[in-house]
């Protein structure tokens, strides 16, 4: 049974969770920053009412701060596409709230079976020397080599990737969407332990960026979660490594997304006109300024015709906005599928009781956060109050 006590780093992870300050939450509640930095490292305990001030404030239950975690979940790194640019409170909220996201999969894998993960075997050995020209030719055929052989392994043929985000969940790695207020967060991906076992999250950013570059995020990071190391922290990395990473990790969704042998033959027609990028852009489902980038990596043109290309990009006022452009929602995902699965097809539970289970495992939030992490249709988790029964039928 659980012993119920407050619990000082539940406070903390829920502040962080709604990107507050100390500062902010003190003058949200009223409680002194002293007291609040004491109660999150167990130095004292907040009165009852306390409690109830902070959960209005931070819009958590009461009941998670008096509950333990036991979920087994361990998160490691977070790669974060703007790592330069975000804040450091953003991106620890976001990667709070992808941690929630890992210890509800694995509650509702006790119910579940998910894809297992399906990833080719890599040995990537970067190269930090970005000025010598052989040394970067081998970099990006190992790239190249390694895009090939995910496309391989999951089956797909060399043409326009359709639908990645479903790609991506049938092979193991789990994709979810977040409303995020900073513009600067483009997507970001996490590797948690579960039983021993690699589980990966990727989330992008909702209703800003258009469709094509949320699935150029979507490659991105599964480039990251192939050719770099999870064990150390990103802080503690130097920026021209950081760089490098987000350079390789770009090689990589370019070389998965169009790969060099159909669209090279694809572009070479016109590979300098700029409508006929258009016209491929419907095709591949590609920015128009990846595949002139593509073209000018595959050399299919020049460095002074490249050049000329990306200021008539400018020019044009596509830097920012692209003909054909439309803001991307992802589609229902792995999520909304088990949940309706659980709820609605095998009634396996209810609303109420999943949010029970979540509640066993210490995920104690309001439906509408629930909803929000995992990319739900809204009113999923809605419960409706069963109205006690005071008439019964007559007894013949």
């Amino acid at each position: 049974m659980d012993n119920k006590q407050f619990r000082g780093e539940r406070l903390k992870s829920a502040r962080l969770f709604r990107g507050m300050t100390l500062t902010e939450l003190a003058d949200a509640t009223g409680i002194s920053k002293q007291s609040l930095s004491l109660y999150e490292n167990n130095g004292n305990k907040p009165e009852y009412d306390r409690v109830f001030i902070l959960s209005r404030a931070l819009d958590f239950p009461r009941e998670y701060f008096l509950q333990e975690d036991k979920c087994k979940t361990e998160t490691e790194v977070t790669y974060f596409r703007s790592l330069t640019s975000a804040t450091k409170m953003s991106r620890t909220s976001q990667s709070i709230k992808l941690e929630y996201v890992a210890k509800m999969y694995e509650v509702l894998e006790k119910y579940l079976d998910f894809p297992l993960l399906n990833l080719p075997s890599v040995d990537f050995v970067e190269n930090d020397d970005e000025f010598n020209d052989d040394a970067e030719d081998k970099m990006l055929d190992a790239i190249e080599t390694i895009a090939l052989s995910v496309r391989d392994k999951w089956g797909v043929v060399e043409g326009p990737l359709k639908n990645l985000q479903f790609v991506l969940e049938k092979n193991g790695i789990i994709v979810t969407g977040f409303d995020t207020s900073d513009v600067k967060i483009d997507a970001f991906s996490q590797r948690t332990i579960l039983d021993n076992r690699e589980v990966y999250f990727i989330a992008v950013s909702q209703g800003i960026a258009p469709e094509c570059r949320i699935r150029f995020d979507m490659a991105h990071e599964l480039g990251h979660i192939l050719l770099h190391p999870w064990s150390e922290s990103l802080d503690l990395i130097e920026k021209d490594e950081f760089k490098r990473r987000e350079k390789q990790a770009n090689m990589f969704a370019s070389a998965l997304l169009l790969p060099k042998k159909t669209f090279l033959q694809d572009v070479s027609a016109y590979p300098t006109d700029l409508k006929y990028y258009q016209f491929l852009k419907k095709k591949w489902n590609c920015s128009i300024q990846s595949m002139i980038y593509r073209s000018h990596q595959l050399k299919a043109i020049t460095d002074n015709q490249y050049q000329y290309m990306m200021r008539q990009v400018s020019k044009n006022g596509w830097r920012q906005k692209e003909p054909g452009d439309v803001p991307y929602f992802i589609n229902e995902n792995i999520f909304q599928g088990a949940i309706d699965l659980l709820i609605n097809e095998a009634k396996v539970l209810t609303a109420a009781s999943l949010l029970r289970s979540f509640e066993q495992y210490g995920v104690t939030l309001y439906p509408g956060d629930i909803e929000e992490l995992l990319h739900l249709r809204e009113g999923t988790l809605t419960v409706e109050e069963e109205k006690p029964k005071i008439v019964a039928l007559k007894r013949t």
